[in-house]
């Protein structure tokens, strides 16, 4: 392996919790009332759409919950919607003190997130002290497996794929890195994902 000169990281799943996934879904229907199978297959059908940042949250939530009166405001979803976001155990803070360790490693994110929900984590858990900068799909307008996505990160970091090391929790997207050429590991827990970070890089 040559040297590594950057370090990929999906967000959910390696340092915070997903951000609107099914078990999120499944609590607010329980909390607001709301059909779960008709949310879920409303929101199967446009959030791809949301997360390319083709539509807004305003837009989703019209097609996906306010299809219909309801009793409860968009504020007081989409404050739900922003509070599922949780950082998960050790992993954040060891980055940050890894990241001021090696200085001349970029840091970048590559993440499926629609575009409040991404900005709202990035501020609210303060992500710009680990990441350089942030390959988002509803930037690139293009998601993860697309093996688009991961050649416009390497563009980006201006380096050649196998001078980086890649995390995903999902082995989907951790294979699809690989077939770019990346060096991608599966992140299962914080002490494995340290050991590799460690091996690979110091």
């Amino acid at each position: 392996m040559k040297k590594i000169k950057v370090l990929f990281s999906d967000i959910g799943g390696v340092i915070l919790t997903n951000g609107w996934d099914k078990e999120s879904r499944k609590r607010a229907c329980e909390i607001f009332h709301l059909d779960f199978d008709e949310m879920n297959h409303r929101h199967e059908f446009i959030f791809n759409v949301y997360e390319i940042g083709r539509i807004t949250l305003d837009q989703y939530l019209d097609t996906a919950v306010f299809y219909e009166p309801r009793d409860f405001s968009k504020k007081e979803f989409t404050d739900f919607m922003y509070a599922q976001s949780q950082q998960l155990p050790n992993m954040l803070p060891y980055l940050i003190k890894w990241k001021k360790a090696h200085p001349d490693i970029k840091v970048i994110s590559i993440n499926n997130e629609a575009q409040e929900l991404n900005h709202y984590r990035i501020q609210k858990f303060q992500l710009h002290r680990f990441f350089d900068a942030y390959v988002s799909s509803c930037v690139a307008g293009m998601r993860k497996p697309d093996p688009g996505i991961f050649r416009l990160a390497v563009g980006i970091a201006q380096v050649d794929p196998d001078e980086c090391i890649y995390f995903d929790d999902r082995k989907m997207l951790v294979d699809a890195a690989a077939k770019t050429g990346l060096n991608a590991f599966c992140h299962t827990n914080f002490e494995d994902t340290k050991k590799i970070i460690e091996k690979y890089i110091g």
